[in-house]
Formats: C-alpha cells, sequence, structure tokens
C-alpha cells in the first residue's frame, strides 16, 4: 500500500470513529502508537474533523454571540494545532530522506508532502459529507443529482491528489525534488506581533 492509500484509510478510520458520536467535545481516542506517523495521521483527521463541524455550527444564524465568539477562538486554536501537526508531519519525511542527495537539477515542490496531505484530509471529510448529502432520503432528485455530480468531481480530485502525493515522494526517493521544513510563522496569534495585542 502507497502512502497515500495508507494515509485515506487512517483518514477514514478517524472520520467514522469521529461521527460514532458525531460530538466535537468528544474525547479523540486515538488507537495507534504515540509520535508513529499513524498516529499524527489519525489525530491531523480528527481535528479536521472537530473543526469541519464547528464550521458548520457557527454559520447558525441564531447563534448567540457570545457561543460564536467562543467557537470562533476554538476554530482560531484549532488552526494553530493542524499547522503545528502538518509542520510535525513534514518534520517526519525531512528525517525519512534527510540522507538522500538531491541530483543537480533537483527542483523544490510548491507544496511539501504533508500540506499535500493536509489537503487530503480534508477531502476525505468533503467525500464524506457529499456523500451523506447524496445518500438523503429527505430531498429532491435534483439535489440528489447535483450532490452526486459534486461526488465525482471529489473523487476525482482524490485520485489526482493521492497520484501527485505518491509521485512526490518518488521524487524525493530519488532524489529528484528535496523538500525543507518552513513554520508559518502566523503573527496574529502571537502578542509580540499582532499590533492589535501588543498595542494595548
Amino acid at each position: 500500500m502507497n502512502f497515500s492509500e495508507r494515509s485515506y484509510s487512517i483518514f477514514e478510520k478517524a472520520t467514522a470513529d469521529y461521527h460514532l458520536k458525531d460530538d466535537v467535545n468528544a474525547t479523540v481516542r486515538n488507537p495507534y502508537e504515540v509520535k508513529s506517523i499513524e498516529f499524527y495521521l489519525y489525530l491531523k483527521n480528527w481535528i479536521d474533523a472537530v473543526q469541519w463541524h464547528l464550521e458548520d455550527i457557527i454559520r447558525n444564524p441564531s447563534i448567540d454571540p457570545v457561543e460564536a465568539l467562543a467557537i470562533k477562538r476554538r476554530i482560531d486554536k484549532s488552526n494553530q494545532d493542524r499547522t503545528d501537526l502538518v509542520e510535525l508531519i513534514d518534520s517526519f519525511f525531512f528525517e525519512k530522506y534527510k540522507k538522500i542527495q538531491p541530483l543537480p537539477n533537483a527542483t523544490i515542490n510548491t507544496e511539501s508532502p504533508a500540506w499535500a496531505v493536509d489537503r487530503l484530509s480534508i477531502l476525505l471529510l468533503k467525500i464524506y459529507h457529499m456523500r451523506q448529502e447524496a445518500e438523503r432520503t429527505d430531498t429532491d432528485a435534483v439535489h440528489k443529482e447535483k450532490c452526486e455530480k459534486k461526488l465525482a468531481v471529489l473523487m476525482e480530485q482524490k485520485k489526482d491528489l493521492c497520484t501527485a502525493l505518491d509521485q512526490l515522494l518518488d521524487d524525493i526517493q530519488a532524489g529528484r525534488k528535496y523538500m525543507k521544513v518552513y513554520k508559518q510563522m502566523k503573527m496574529y496569534n502571537d502578542p509580540t506581533l499582532n499590533p492589535v495585542l501588543y498595542g494595548k
């Protein structure tokens, strides 16, 4: 099983496990060995699944403003956790391939492996929820047809993204590509860099 297939199967498990309770406050019960790549992949998708549903909740037009602000703060924290985890996954790849000598004409990719993994995790959630919409029995045929068409496009995206991710890893392994780990250096969460925070 190649890396994209392995990742996708772990994402499927995490999403299925989340939906057993379908509760943004449910405790994550990661079944994989702590600090293994499987552990990080499962956690990555769990974070994405929780955030997906927080984004749904906050769009409720009748939501209490105080509750909405609390959820917005939680989404901000989730985004930071997600970014930190992506960097951790990239560090795994960097360590794995650190002894590979890039070829003289090797190039760097516009996207690191872990950011492609991030996109695959979110794509899994799109597929899961679009399939739910396509299978609803309380909607009309037009809704079902629209969702089925969108689902077909998402499945094509999955195929292309998996192929691209595996090709990137193969290229790094063969020295045709090289990678770096860049910290995102988000400024709005840093009280020394956000003028609204340090200006107080």
